[in-house]
């Protein structure tokens, strides 16, 4: 069974309603992204943090995944696919998406501010000061911040450098380390890059342009992939 890599960025997330920072001139949803998206902003108003993400999960507990995720979703039937996503949502496993690598974090999460290694599924939207992990620490969003490291991206080195087929799409290609991993796919495989701008890239082997948004490029290229490969 033939191994298909998706590296997912905002613009899938944004056709179901969710907003994108980069949409608003660094704003995101009116707040400046170093003041709840970096440990400077944390460290600063802790209390701004954990409102500002309590309001984002309780906008994204109602979003639904879209015609771009369902599709991506529905190659499971044909192929071996890995969701490496940059979007801190959970609409890709809403979709039906069995293996989701989240390079940024989980907005449904929430982690301990004294060991990294405490994870923990929200139950609900909210999480607040004096929420404590099991060591007594207070619980943080479990987001990747601006100017921490991104913990899962040797393991999505590791699937861009098996793959079959790449694909990227929603994505500007500007934000690293996630942008690189078109660089770790062998040169001989197929990738496919889809958005309705299109991101300038690299000329490289067997590198195929679709301009069109998620919902739609989606759709069409699955549709091809399974013509091609799976019948």
């Amino acid at each position: 069974m033939k191994k298909i890599v998706v590296l997912s960025g905002a613009g899938v997330s944004a056709e179901s309603g969710i907003a994108t920072f980069r949409d608003a001139n660094g704003l995101w949803e009116g707040h400046r992204v170093e003041d709840v998206a970096s440990p400077e902003g944390w460290q600063r108003n802790p209390r701004l943090v954990l409102d500002f993400y309590n309001e984002r999960r309780k906008t994204g507990q109602h979003a639904q995944p879209n015609a771009g995720h369902l599709a991506l979703a529905g190659l499971e039937k044909h192929f071996d696919v890995t969701v490496v996503t940059q979007n801190v949502d959970n609409l890709h496993e809403k979709a039906g998406s069995s293996r989701v690598i989240h390079l940024h974090g989980e907005l449904f999460q929430s982690r301990s501010t004294a060991d990294p290694t405490l994870i923990y599924d929200l139950d609900g939207w909210e999480l607040n000061l004096g929420d404590r992990c099991e060591k007594g620490s207070q619980l943080r969003p479990n987001i990747v911040w601006f100017g921490e490291m991104v913990p899962m991206m040797e393991v999505a080195v590791e699937a861009a450098t098996g793959a079959d087929v790449f694909v990227v799409v929603g994505t500007s290609l500007l934000v690293y380390p996630a942008a690189g991993l078109i660089d770790y796919v062998p040169r001989p495989v197929p990738k496919y890059v889809i958005d309705p701008r299109l991101p300038d890239v690299a000329p490289r082997p067997n590198l195929h342009l679709i301009e069109a948004k998620a919902s739609v490029g989606l759709p069409r290229l699955a549709e091809e992939l399974i013509e091609q490969y799976a019948r």
